[in-house]
């Protein structure tokens, strides 16, 4: 069993869109299955596995089980980006990197996966109406990091509460929707909250409750599954999984789940992220228990507000609860949060080989803004369907080559 920090299980998704014009194209399958020489839900390939997603439009890369470090993982997951567009070339289409496809029509475009498991995607289906941006147009990134008992759970799960309202400030990656400015540099996290508004226990308000036990855990869990049943008598969706917040606990692999992570434009860039987000959450669950106890009672509506601002201004936002600074060990003074990933990162440095391969990313980040601030300012706010069509087609240059998208 690992402990906090001896491992780390990295998600990738991307989109599958024509070659030419960057539409989407729901053929998730055709690749596995030109992989694999059969259908599955999930193939493994050594280090890594490809995996299907409820939108058949999208396919997952993810390490094959927990990894000791992170440094040296890019590396991998572009070997399998490239396998992944090998079988793509053939069919006219190619991978697309960030969290939102800029112009889907996602109530006439998307296709459930009908394949394998296809009776939880449509349990979803027939209790949400996953047709919209929520369910059908929203790539993430996941950092799954492990804890051996209920102490570690605790402590990484109070230090993760504080660190998701600022996690849009590195990595928001969906500023435009429906083909125009979506108002917000995270509209992915904004579709996110809402998508599942028929119960809202599922989502809660993305900030998860401040529980830090298995058996308060569990508790939570079993208001959502009762809050659920009317809607699913079988008992389909009755699995910790099902708890959308922006961190879920999955305790059948002893587990933390992130995802309030946008994906980027090449896996450098999502690994370097990963990797920031890492080390300032080692520093806060090493911190002392008066400094820990004051981690644990940031009260979930005030993380909520902070995050509310930073899934609109990411690393612009203004951060100004002198009492979440200070649980932070930031000070009380109001500051960007920008400028407060700079206060943490110096305080909680990378170590090592991650600082030689992850700081040149993080250094673009904090100085020219995260990929949705890049995007945006390349753009404007009103751009035309060709000038969109442009940049996301460098984009998916940037994810085949492995580099980084500058303003």
């Amino acid at each position: 069993m690992l402990g906090l920090f001896e491992g780390f299980g990295v998600e990738l998704e991307y989109m599958i869109v024509d070659a030419e014009t960057l539409d989407v194209r729901p053929i998730a399958d055709a690749v596995i299955e030109a992989e694999s020489g059969s259908l599955e839900n999930e193939i493994e390939r050594g280090d890594f596995a490809w995996s299907n997603e409820l939108a058949r439009h999208v396919i997952e890369l993810k390490t094959n089980g927990p990894v000791a470090r992170l440094p040296g993982l890019a590396a991998g997951f572009g070997r399998e980006i490239a396998r992944i567009e090998q079988h793509l070339a053939p069919l006219g289409a190619r991978l697309l990197p960030t969290a939102m496809h800029p112009w889907m029509d996602s109530t006439r475009e998307f296709e459930i996966w009908p394949h394998g498991d296809r009776a939880i995607y449509e349990t979803f289906h027939r209790i949400f109406d996953c047709r919209g941006h929520g369910w059908a147009n929203l790539q993430s990134a996941h950092l799954n990091l492990p804890f051996a008992n209920d102490d570690e759970f605790g402590r990484l799960h109070a230090a993760i509460r504080a660190l998701l309202p600022l996690l849009p400030a590195l990595s928001a990656a969906s500023p435009f929707v429906d083909g125009r400015y979506a108002g917000r540099l995270d509209a992915r996290v904004e579709v996110y909250r809402t998508n599942a508004r028929r119960v809202p226990s599922v989502t809660g308000s993305v900030i998860p409750e401040p529980v830090y036990s298995h058996s308060a855990y569990q508790a939570l869990l079993e208001g959502i599954y009762s809050d659920l049943e009317p809607h699913d008598p079988q008992g389909t969706l009755r699995y910790e999984w099902v708890n959308a917040r922006g961190c879920i606990a999955r305790f059948d692999r002893m587990a933390l789940e992130i995802r309030l992570l946008d994906v980027q434009e090449c896996p450098g860039a999502d690994l370097a992220i990963a990797a920031a987000v890492s080390s300032v959450l080692k520093g806060l669950c090493q911190l002392e228990p008066d400094a820990g106890q004051r981690l644990r009672e940031l009260a979930t509506e005030h993380l909520a507000r902070v995050l509310s601002e930073t899934t609109t201004h990411a690393g612009a936002a203004k951060i100004d609860d002198r009492a979440y600074l200070e649980a932070l060990g930031a000070g009380g003074s109001a500051r960007t949060a920008g400028e407060l990933w700079r206060v943490l990162l110096e305080r909680h440095a990378l170590e090592g080989p991650a600082s030689a391969e992850f700081l040149p990313a993080l250094e673009l980040i904090l100085s020219e803004g995260c990929l949705a601030q890049r995007i945006v300012r390349r753009l404007g706010a009103e751009p035309s369907r060709e000038q969109l069509r442009s940049v996301y087609r460098e984009l998916a240059g940037c994810l085949r080559e492995g580099s980084l998208f500058r303003a």
